[in-house]
This record gives structure tokens, sequence and C-alpha cells, in this order.
């Protein structure tokens, strides 16, 4: 699976009414449930992380499973994303490579 192919599976649920309700279970004393944004993200989010993954270079986005900590903020604060939800979807892709394979 792709970078690329886990980013459209994440999208298949923006905004999702039953992902909402979810969600809003699991929030946080700011309002926000971050680690709810890989199973039913909001537009807003999967924009980001779609201009993210768009300005990776070929080499990141088949090694992303190795990037280190400082490079996915270098890449956050570049395509001015949140860096936390950049990498939990690091984080989620790569569970899901190892799930897989």
């Amino acid at each position: 699976m792709t970078l690329e192919d886990y980013l459209d599976k994440v999208a298949q649920f923006t905004d999702n009414d039953f992902g909402k309700m979810v969600r809003s279970q699991f929030k946080d004393i700011t309002g926000t449930s971050e680690l709810g944004m890989l199973a039913c993200p909001t537009a807003e989010e999967l924009e980001e992380l779609r201009r993210a993954v768009a300005i990776m270079t070929p080499d990141e986005k088949k090694n992303a499973c190795n990037l280190s900590d400082e490079k996915i903020q270098s890449i956050a604060l570049d395509a001015g994303v949140d860096v936390g939800n950049l990498a939990i979807f690091i984080n989620g892709y790569c569970l899901q490579c190892k799930r897989v394979s």
C-alpha cells in the first residue's frame, strides 16, 4: 500500500455522521479528538494531510515509515499543517503496512 492509497482509505469517511458522533465521545479538554482523525477526518484535516503528502518527495513517500520526528515536523511546517495530525497519519500508515505484510 502506498502513502497515497492510505490517504484515500482515510478519506473514505470524511465528515461521516457516525464518525463525528464517535469522535465527540472521545474529545479531550480542548474539544478535539485527534486519534479519531484516522477513522473519520474532518474536511479540514483531510485537506491538510493532502497538502503534506503532496509536498513530500518520492523518497519520503516510499520510506515514510523511516521518517524521523524532525523530518515529519519539517514536512508539516513546510506544508503549513498540524504536526500532530501528520505524525498520527504517518504512524497509522506504518501500522497499516505492518498489519498487511
